[in-house]
């Protein structure tokens, strides 16, 4: 397993866990967690004995959001040269290359890549999940939370605004009237509102937390084939922004075409018809069909 500074990886019975690791400070984001944080799911996708991933904080919080160690100039990039050592985007007469790598927001990096990933992923919400803290957790498939766990989509009153890819995930999770409320006061909110309001699967006593998301993540996957999974997480997720269901029945189509003639469709039947669990043969890194449109994504 790879060592990281601001994270924590383990593997057991095919559960892959990511521990955001800075407790001293409430686990807040910074540049180096949101490479670490994708180079584990670079991980997740490469290890065929991984079949789901859990992603928790250490300590009391889950995320209190970005680091704000640099003060008031946190968010000014330009005053700083740029970011996340790539250069600075300003160009010699003044202007912005918007384009530039250098432009891109660190919290959408991180998660496109877990909108990429071909395992499902389960948030266990330990505590505070603030500003990044909160958007991070959008693109998982599901989030369970500590009943003392707190929320905030922060940015208005930072003077800033919504990021991680947050106003494509953040309606989609809870309705637009939802999205614009949190997002608008900016205030924290408990829980119980996250739970009420579409944000969050369940709430747990603290030390129940893990046990029960390592439930969901077991009861998601143990009897499925996971290039199934794998093709079903992409599907579901990149359809919401599908113009019609015609889009659907295409790639709906092709991949049942696909998935037909391979080896775990053969043994899913053979299983049900012998009344025995399957074992399923494909691999996840080496049999998934590579027409699907999403395959041009570089995160892929």
């Amino acid at each position: 397993m790879a060592a990281f500074e601001t994270i924590t990886t383990a593997i057991d019975d095919g559960i892959f866990t990511l521990t955001l690791n800075r407790p001293e400070r409430m686990n807040a984001f910074t540049p180096l967690m949101m490479r670490e944080m994708c180079a584990a799911f670079d991980l997740v996708d490469a290890d065929d004995a991984v079949r789901a991933v859990i992603v928790t904080g250490a300590g009391k919080a889950f995320c209190a959001g970005a680091d704000l160690g640099g003060g008031a100039a946190t968010f000014d990039y330009a005053a700083r040269g740029g970011k996340d050592g790539v250069g600075s985007p300003i160009r010699d007469d003044g202007s912005v290359d918007w384009d530039h790598e250098g432009v891109r927001d660190s919290g959408g990096r991180l998660t496109l890549r877990m909108f990429a990933c071909k395992k499902p992923v389960i948030g266990a919400i330990n505590g505070a999940a603030v500003g990044i803290g909160a958007t991070m957790q959008l693109p998982m498939d599901f989030r369970l939370a500590s009943d003392s766990a707190r929320f905030g989509f922060v940015f208005a009153r930072r003077g800033i605004v919504p990021e991680a890819a947050s106003s494509w995930f953040l309606p989609r999770l809870v309705g637009i009237g939802q999205a614009l409320e949190w997002c608008y006061s900016g205030r924290v909110f408990d829980a119980a509102e996250a739970l009420k309001g579409g944000l969050v699967r369940s709430l747990h006593a603290p030390d129940d937390l893990l046990p029960a998301a390592r439930v969901l993540a077991k009861e998601l996957t143990s009897e499925s084939a996971p290039v199934s999974i794998a093709l079903t997480r992409q599907m579901m997720w990149r359809m919401l922004g599908a113009a019609s269901p015609m889009d659907a029945h295409r790639l709906d189509s092709r991949l049942v075409w696909a998935r037909g003639g391979m080896a775990d469709a053969k043994e899913g039947v053979a299983s049900f018809l012998e009344k025995r669990a399957a074992v399923y043969p494909d691999m996840v890194s080496r049999d998934t069909p590579h027409f699907s449109p999403w395959m041009d994504d570089p995160a892929y």
